[in-house]
């Protein structure tokens, strides 16, 4: 079937790189395996060889008749989007020990699936995820280089991340224009205690324009009320937000509802 480009189809067909994401996922019989966008079934048929409970969100008609052959008592394919499914309400209707999930993502909706599954709150083993190359850079970078953004720290303050491997574009069928790499998440533990959305929000000023100072993105007043925690640290007033660490933010964003 060919891939259709409005819905962001590549269709994996590296069978080296198949076996490297689905080995990531050391599910038993009795845990639940969620896959994002099964596609033609390239992962699918390995996952379920592991006779765990499975369910597969697929938006695309056309594919409902390839991925309802995989269906048995513990798989189910459901020809739904993503991201309006009900993830509590899908889970709670198997009895299952742990969750892992799993997905070759459509590169223009990475950030809103991650966004879906965080907010959903759902609590899983691993999530396993093939991005664009680039925005995974975005994903694990390091404070002080040019990738470090919002969206590092939001990912941060909830998971552990580390990067399973690159994937040439040439591994799909059709090819990309970008190369791909895989992340594996896993539920961070001990993670800071604070107002998540304040935090958020904040973090969203700081980075509002990555070209200007913290001072400028978050304007004269509220950048007094945080000068001394960064002089203690040794920073200068000329800072920008990608060379901050997260747990500078966590200080200052503190300070900031000290003062409120």
């Amino acid at each position: 079937m060919k891939a259709k480009k409005s819905l962001g189809q590549n269709f994996l067909i590296d069978e080296n790189i198949i076996n490297n994401i689905v080995e990531q996922i050391n599910a038993n019989e009795d845990d639940l395996i969620i896959e994002i966008g099964p596609g033609r079934g390239a992962i699918t048929k390995k996952l379920i060889d592991k006779k765990s409970y499975y369910i597969g969100y697929e938006l695309d008609n056309e594919l409902i008749p390839i991925l309802k052959k995989f269906e048995n008592n513990k798989t189910i394919i459901k020809n739904q989007d993503f991201l309006t499914s009900d993830l509590i309400t899908d889970i709670n209707n198997v009895n299952y020990n742990k969750l892992f999930i799993v997905g070759n993502l459509p590169y223009y909706i990475t950030t809103p699936i991650i966004e879906h599954i965080v907010n959903s709150k759902i609590k899983f083993e691993k999530l396993v995820i093939m991005v664009q190359k680039e925005v995974a850079d975005r994903f694990m970078a390091s404070c002080g280089t040019k990738n470090y953004s919002y969206m590092t720290l939001y990912l941060k303050y909830y998971f552990d991340v580390f990067k399973v491997c690159d994937v040439s574009k040439f591994c799909f069928n059709p090819v990309p224009k970008v190369e791909s790499s895989v992340l594996s998440f896993s539920i961070r533990k001990n993670r800071p205690r604070v107002d998540e959305k304040l935090y958020f929000d904040f973090l969203k000023e700081c980075f509002k324009q990555k070209r200007k100072t913290l001072k400028n993105n978050v304007g004269n007043i509220r950048f007094k009320m945080i000068k001394k925690v960064l002089i203690s640290h040794g920073i200068l007033e000329n800072v920008r937000a990608e060379e901050i660490s997260e747990e500078l933010f966590i200080k200052l964003f503190n300070e900031l509802n000290k003062s409120n």
